[in-house]
């Protein structure tokens, strides 16, 4: 998928379908002298449904659907006939899209499982035609309700990528590269920074035919939970990851540093991504021969408060031994 094909983000106006009024009828036939009232009730107005599709990965799709109406509920008419009930829209949408009220930011609900269908606004209700007031003391009423009207407002809908691993680090960290590696995934990769304007996502095929999902981040930057550089606008996808791969290349200034900025930023911006399992991968380790490897390593185990292992995208270094460290931690 292309990076101008990836949407993650979405405004639109939604509203549902008023219900239909009831109708006021009294019965008249040849040979019935008083067939009394007879009016039938109004159809429901139509609703606006969100509809959950393993398909699909974007919001694309979405993207120039500014405004959705439901269909209007039928009046009633006689001899009890009912209105037919207004057309419900359903918008199919990739699993993980959270929608927001636009105006309060108030999150109305989330789909996560393939086919959930969830009412964003509901149709109003059809009024009750004449023939439901009728009684002993009052046999003929000559009214009925009206239909409730439609109900509308702006949404926001949000993709937040369902993925097992995701990848964090800074820009040009080898995250696309490691990406490539092991999935089929291709990812634009070049030698500069903030390569990967969106979010890539790729499976991992493991050993008898399993499989896992992994998530390729756009970089982050210290400072981005307050908006700086690209990071903040898709931290949100980390939240929906099982595990946190940190990327840190071997020939960081301070791998320690970089890993504790990393974290900060994710804990700035929801501490509950603090409570996944983490693991580092460094990066780049292709560079590094033997003795400054050991040397790395010494200084590491003293610093690093969690696991580590060194890897080589390019030279196919430790990515099967990658492969089993995640696995196992995605099964324990």
């Amino acid at each position: 998928m292309t990076e101008g094909n990836f949407v993650d983000y979405v405004k639109m106006y939604v509203s549902s379908g008023n219900g239909g009024k009831g109708s006021v009828h009294l019965h008249r036939e040849k040979y019935i002298t008083k067939g009394g009232p007879d009016g039938g009730d109004g159809g429901r107005g139509g609703h606006v449904i969100l509809r959950g599709n393993s398909n699909l990965w974007t919001l694309l799709h979405l993207k120039f659907k500014k405004h959705i109406r439901a269909g209007h509920g039928g009046n009633g008419s006689k001899s009890r006939s009912s209105g037919a009930d207004g057309e419900d829209v359903f918008l199919d949408v990739p699993l993980g899209t959270v929608i927001r009220d636009t105006e309060t930011d108030e999150i109305l609900l989330e789909i996560t499982e393939e086919g959930e269908e969830r009412i964003i606004v509901e149709g109003g209700k059809g009024g009750l035609g004449n023939w439901n007031f009728k009684s002993s003391t009052n046999q003929t009423p000559r009214y009925a309700q009206p239909g409730l009207p439609l109900e509308e407002r702006y949404v926001t809908l949000e993709l937040k990528v369902l993925a097992d691993v995701g990848l964090v680090g800074f820009p040009n960290a080898g995250k696309s590269t490691l990406l490539s590696v092991v999935t089929s995934a291709k990812p634009k990769i070049a030698d500069y920074e903030f390569t990967t304007l969106k979010p890539n996502l790729g499976i991992v095929e493991y050993r008898d035919f399993q499989t896992f999902v992994m998530a390729d981040i756009p970089g982050i930057i210290e400072g981005a939970a307050e908006g700086k550089g690209l990071g903040h606008y898709f931290l949100r996808h980390i939240e929906r990851n099982s595990i946190l791969l940190f990327l840190i290349p071997a020939d960081a200034d301070d791998i320690k540093k970089q890993y504790d900025i990393l974290l900060d930023e994710l804990r700035r911006y929801n501490p509950e991504m603090l409570d996944k399992d983490r693991i580092i991968a460094i990066s780049k380790c292709d560079m590094l021969d033997n003795e400054l490897k050991a040397e790395l390593k010494e200084e590491l185990d003293n610093e690093l408060p969690i696991p580590y292992l060194f890897i080589s995208s390019v030279a196919q270094q430790g990515i099967t031994e990658l492969k089993d460290v995640l696995w196992k931690m995605l099964n324990v």
